[in-house]
């Protein structure tokens, strides 16, 4: 189960993930930091980019924070 560090930009004009060269990511989102509906945004845009289901994918540290660490299970 691969861990990623995910640095957020809230408020953005469209939603994108993009890998940065030291492999971590860089994602943009829609949503304001709001209950919670960036970081199911965030879920919901990491599931698409790596082809597994939200419930595969969980906010392990940093869930209120910028840089999170997120855990994508194999399913």
């Amino acid at each position: 189960m691969p861990v990623i560090k995910v640095k957020v930009r809230t408020n953005s004009a469209s939603s994108s993930l993009e890998e940065k060269d030291d492999g971590s990511f860089v994602a943009s989102v829609k949503a304001q930091p709001i209950d919670g509906k960036a970081n199911a945004e965030l879920v919901a845009l990491i599931a698409r980019k790596f082809g597994v289901r939200r419930a595969a994918v969980t906010i392990r540290a940093g869930a209120g924070a910028r840089l999170k660490l997120v855990n994508i299970a194999s399913e």
